[in-house]
């Protein structure tokens, strides 16, 4: 029985083989190679076949002088003897080389035929064919032109690089399932995840807001500081509505050919429409959107092209069409009002940095794959952290992780996490640094001056850590002051708080040492930049009143320091601004001055403890500062 089964099976994929050759029914295998006919496979088998007419068959033939040739012809030992043009062939009858055919050039000889006919040799006449040799001579180099002009315009017209395709939207297409982030991996900007929950509801079912007649925000906005995860929430969003996600960047669509921009953007919206419901987001969006007519001397047509047609695509949508357009920026104050408006994108979303947590949620996010020590403790973590953002915090568990590997290490401890912000705020330990002992003397005063003002000037931040150990390229110490909450106003009383901590460095060594060093450069930056805002754009000077001289606007989010302040005020009010900014700085001197001399005990304390430990914290800095503070403040 089986045996039969097995004939009966032979026969039908016999039966099957014979059908697929022959084109007759069932499915076509997809496995099997569909053959294309090409010109160039035929040029391929004129090539072939003229090489074996020249070399195959030539090899057999005889190539004889014509002197030999006329010599055979009287001996009678040639016969069928062809005559062309150019040669003459036959066969030898006669001789070594019977059975042979011979070939032979042909010379101009009369009486070559009446040789022939007195022999009695039979010959005939033939015209040379040149067929191939022409169709060759006038396809080969067509073929050779064709080549490469193919060559050419794949170059020119396919892939990302081609210049015919320079108008295309070089944009990152993330499908439903390749986005692979929700709203579980954004922490720390839950009001921002709150406002796009709409967005979401409204790509997973728009009969919702269909039905009572509403409309769904055209753009979304995203505006925050760098590294707070605009980028990041956009993509959440996409997941969470498992629909497409388009990314492009500001920068892409500009190029240095007129109207690619404008081509791009058309191209991007047109892709999206043919794919909605879909998620269009544009990273950095101020390079594209900068606000027309800022630089009237040179302004730049073809980015206000671009600018113009992504303006006419957002406004152009037809109601309800299913793309939403998100962007990000981190300077939404140069953004041209009419990307601004309602219908284009009427919706800001506000990235701020997270509190203390939203720092501790995104630290729990960041650490899911990292082998945490029982002693870490992320709330303490995040309150040393205060000003980190989402890419600072990913930053510091990773270079936490790192130290402990390089410490052969099972877990990550709370020393590898000290030690990590550290190196994120004053740049890498150099304990080798070679310091003379008159150096590493200065350095420890220094900073004792600026912990104990801290300790003893109201509204100054806590002391965590002090370190006379080198960092970074010019740090030879530092004061790490850890705030008890996020503050985001700031009072005058606040303020003074901080410059009085900022100078104490320098006062300790003029106390100390009667002269000062240049170790202070960067704490008399930062006071009298604090002291300039006082008096110019925070309207505290009793002596000017309530206004301020701070005309240009600047950005909440990005703080360059290097735009230029438009003076819009006399000159006499100017020189009344700098005494006043001197004012507001010798006071606090001389308020530091009065607070060192009266603890200057605790100050040689506290610098010979930096000089012997090199870093003073935890509970030796905690029991010096109760010392300090049981001692009454004298106020000057």
């Amino acid at each position: 029985m089986a045996r039969e089964q097995r004939e009966v099976k032979g026969f039908q994929d016999m039966m099957d083989r014979i059908k697929g050759s022959m084109g007759g029914g069932g499915a076509p295998d997809p496995t099997r190679r569909k053959m294309h006919f090409s010109f160039w496979y035929f040029l391929l088998a004129l090539l072939v076949v003229s090489w074996l007419q020249d070399h195959m068959l030539v090899q057999q033939t005889v190539r004889l002088p014509y002197s030999h040739f006329k010599q055979l012809v009287r001996e009678g030992a040639v016969r069928n003897v062809i005559l062309e043009p150019q040669k003459i062939k036959g066969e030898i009858v006669e001789g070594d080389l019977a059975g042979r055919l011979f070939m032979t050039v042909r010379v101009e000889d009369p009486e070559l035929v009446k040789l022939l006919d007195e022999r009695g040799i039979s010959y005939t006449g033939r015209l040379e064919n040149k067929w191939l040799e022409a169709i060759l001579s006038w396809l080969l180099p067509m073929a050779l032109f064709i080549a490469f002009w193919s060559f050419l315009m794949r170059r020119m017209g396919a892939g990302p690089q081609g210049v015919l395709s320079i108008g295309k939207a070089r944009m990152k297409i993330y499908a439903e399932k390749e986005v692979g982030i929700t709203f579980e991996d954004v922490a720390g900007i839950e009001e921002a995840k709150t406002e796009l929950q709409e967005i979401v509801e409204f790509l997973k079912n728009p009969e919702k807001f269909q039905r009572l007649g509403g409309k769904i925000p055209k753009g979304v906005l995203l505006v925050g500081a760098p590294g707070t995860g605009k980028t990041l929430l956009a993509k959440a969003v996409a997941g969470e509505a498992g629909v497409p996600f388009f990314s492009m960047s500001g920068s892409d669509f500009v190029e240095m050919f007129v109207g690619v921009g404008a081509a791009r953007v058309r191209d991007l919206f047109s892709q999206a429409k043919q794919n909605a419901p879909c998620i269009i987001f544009i990273d950095e969006l101020d390079a594209l959107g900068k606000a027309r007519g800022l630089n009237p001397v040179g302004g730049h047509d073809e980015r206000e092209q671009t600018l113009n047609q992504l303006l006419v695509e957002m406004d152009g949508f037809e109601p309800n069409s299913g793309v939403i357009i998100m962007a990000a920026t981190n300077r939404p104050e140069i953004l041209d009002p009419a990307l601004l408006r309602p219908g284009r994108f009427d919706r800001h979303v506000a990235v701020d940095k997270p509190d203390i947590r939203g720092r501790e949620a995104i630290l729990k996010i960041h650490t899911r794959d990292v082998v945490l020590d029982d002693d870490v403790d992320l709330h303490k973590v995040a309150a040393m952290t205060p000003g980190f953002v989402g890419a600072d915090l990913a930053n510091l568990v990773n270079e936490a992780a790192l130290l402990a590997a390089r410490r052969n290490k099972d877990k990550v401890g709370m020393a590898e996490f000290q030690e990590a912000i550290d190196r994120i705020i004053g740049g890498l330990e150099k304990k080798n640094r070679a310091m003379n002992p008159k150096e590493k003397e200065i350095v420890a005063y220094h900073e004792a001056g600026h912990a104990l003002v801290a300790m003893s000037v109201p509204h100054a931040d806590p002391v965590n850590k002090i370190s006379i150990i080198p960092r970074g390229i010019a740090a030879l110490g530092y004061t790490q002051q850890m705030p008890t909450e996020d503050r985001y106003l700031m009072t005058r009383e606040e303020l003074l708080s901080r410059l009085c901590v900022l100078l104490g460095g320098r006062v300790a060594e003029e106390i100390i040492f009667g002269d000062v060093s240049t170790g202070a450069q960067n704490d008399l930056q930062r006071a009298t930049d604090i002291a300039r805002s006082m008096v110019m754009e925070y309207g505290m000077s009793e002596k000017l009143g309530p206004v301020t001289f701070a005309r240009e606007p600047r950005s909440p989010f990005l703080d360059s320091g290097l735009a230029p302040r438009a003076r819009e005020f006399s000159e006499k009010t100017a020189q009344e601004i700098d005494e006043e900014i001197s004012r507001v700085l010798e006071e606090a001197y001389g308020k530091v001055r009065h607070i060192l001399s009266e603890k200057r005990p605790y100050l040689e304390k506290l610098a010979g403890q930096l000089l012997e430990k090199e870093v003073v914290e935890g509970e030796a800095l905690r029991a010096f500062e109760k010392e300090v503070r049981g001692t009454p403040e004298e106020t000057p």
